[in-house]
């Protein structure tokens, strides 16, 4: 029972059952104005084309209703004229003198009767000069369709009264005969609709339960498969192009989740496995008294840098989940505090600063903390692979709505395939750029987070051993740009 539910809640059903009874629903409304209005067109036909046969019967038995009824060639005569006007017409006439007696009738059921028509029929014709309805005519059984005229002389006055009656049976079969054609009709349409929309319903329905297939691929991991693009029409076409790209990207996100988890498992088994060597070593006398405090100082390096990473990885999560909330900040003071963070590891590696900071306020956009750890980490990164005694840049300018915060050091180039890598999670570049034995590869792929973020975008250009990261941030007052520039030096 719940299965015969779900199939007809399915949007195939849905669709075709709308499509049908929207198709069923015209033809009712079409059958319905088309029998009443052939209906009435038919039975004014009818009726006027009784009153013509009547007006006619009527000015030709004037002068035997208005001289002698008894002459047997006239009536004769008479009888045969309304005979052939009836086998004609398929309508019976009765001809009656003024009081309502039928004097003479086409009808051979009535011959040899006495009739005399109702007075409401004989009323209705003397006040209004015409009857048309159906009526028994006080002889009939069933009702007869009836349209009775006055018979008048050249002076006006009433001579007579001539009707013509036919059974309505006749009448229903002419609007039968439409009726059924009609419907012969409506039936092919029908079953033409019925087809062209299970057929159309099919075509449309089918890619999505594509989609549903591949959805259930795509949650048992398989991110392989893809969807047809051609021959469904644009809307259909370019859904199934976005749900490609989707695929894609889930595809992408998943093989970037497997080298986290590799990476990740990789940078905490190298400090790991060395604190659990050493301190074993210690423990169980491998390691001679005399070395344990080198080997205790290697344990505690390890540990630091394992604490490092997983701070570092908490970092990122927390940025990735951070709330940003955007405000009004000086960024040349959020400049000289990461440059002043620096100084240590600056003095170190006996580096010179060059600091292109504007003196007076530059206000921008943005959240002061994310962007001076940008600018921390892009120092530290600089600092890192500097070469001793060469110059650190750290600059900004002001173009349009833009400041463009910008860090240079001198020391080995970047391969330009390698420039496009330098933003990924642990992606180091020990081998082209120096020795980086405490780095993570995390330190731009923050920068690159938190610019994205903020909507805001970072080039890097490495030639000649001098390599330059700049990005941009909004400024909260472009007007004051030009003014910002000329108060740089």
């Amino acid at each position: 029972m719940a299965k015969g539910k779900s199939k007809y809640r399915s949007l195939y059903w849905q669709q075709f059952f709308v499509t049908a009874g929207l198709v069923m629903l015209t033809m009712a409304l079409l059958g319905v104005s088309f029998f009443a209005l052939s209906y009435n067109y038919t039975l004014a036909e009818r009726r006027e084309e009784m009153k013509t046969r009547a007006d006619l019967v009527a000015r030709i038995s004037v002068d035997y209703l208005k001289n002698d009824a008894m002459q047997n060639v006239q009536e004769e005569d008479l009888r045969n004229l309304a005979g052939v006007a009836s086998l004609m017409s398929d309508v019976n006439f009765l001809i009656c003198n003024e009081q309502g007696h039928v004097l003479l009738t086409s009808d051979s059921r009535l011959v040899g009767n006495v009739v005399t028509l109702p007075k409401d029929l004989m009323g209705e014709v003397l006040e209004e000069g015409l009857f048309e309805g159906p009526h028994t005519v006080g002889v009939y059984e069933q009702k007869q369709m009836v349209v009775a005229v006055p018979a008048t002389d050249d002076e006006g006055v009433l001579v007579g009264v001539v009707l013509a009656v036919t059974e309505t049976t006749e009448l229903m079969e002419m609007w039968r005969s439409f009726i059924g054609l009609f419907l012969l009709t409506s039936m092919i349409i029908l079953m033409v609709s019925f087809v062209t929309t299970s057929l159309v319903s099919m075509r449309q329905i089918q890619p999505i339960r594509e989609m549903v297939q591949a959805t259930r691929a795509y949650a048992d991991g398989e991110f392989d498969v893809r969807l047809r693009t051609d021959d469904l029409g644009e809307e259909m076409e370019e859904l199934a192009t976005s749900f490609n790209t989707m695929a894609d990207s889930l595809a992408e996100t998943e093989r970037q989740r497997r080298d986290f988890i590799a990476n990740v498992s990789h940078e905490l088994k190298t400090p790991m496995t060395t604190i659990a060597g050493y301190t074993d070593g210690i423990l169980d006398g491998t390691i001679p008294p005399a070395k344990e405090r080198q080997y205790l100082q290697i344990i505690s390096d390890e540990s630091r840098r394992l604490s490092r990473l997983v701070r570092r990885m908490l970092d990122i999560s927390q940025i990735q989940s951070k709330e940003m909330k955007k405000t009004e900040f000086d960024v040349c003071e959020s400049m000289r505090l990461s440059l002043l963070s620096m100084e240590q590891r600056i003095l170190q590696r006996e580096l010179d600063v060059e600091a292109e900071i504007p003196e007076d306020s530059v206000m921008v956009l943005g959240d002061n903390d994310l962007i001076t750890q940008v600018i921390y980490n892009l120092l530290e990164n600089a600092t890192k692979f500097a070469v001793p005694h060469s110059t650190l840049y750290l600059g900004m300018r002001c173009t349009g709505e833009k400041a463009v915060i910008t860090v240079r050091n001198e020391g080995l180039s970047i391969a330009p395939e390698e420039i496009p890598l330098l933003f990924e999670r642990f992606h180091k570049s020990d081998k082209s750029r120096g020795v980086d034995k405490d780095g993570y590869g995390l330190g731009l792929y923050v920068v690159k987070t938190i610019l994205d973020q903020h909507k805001e975008q970072i080039t890097v250009t490495s030639e000649d051993g001098v390599t330059s990261f700049s990005f941009t941030v909004q400024l909260a007052r472009p007007r004051f740009a030009a003014d910002a520039q000329e108060h740089k030096h």
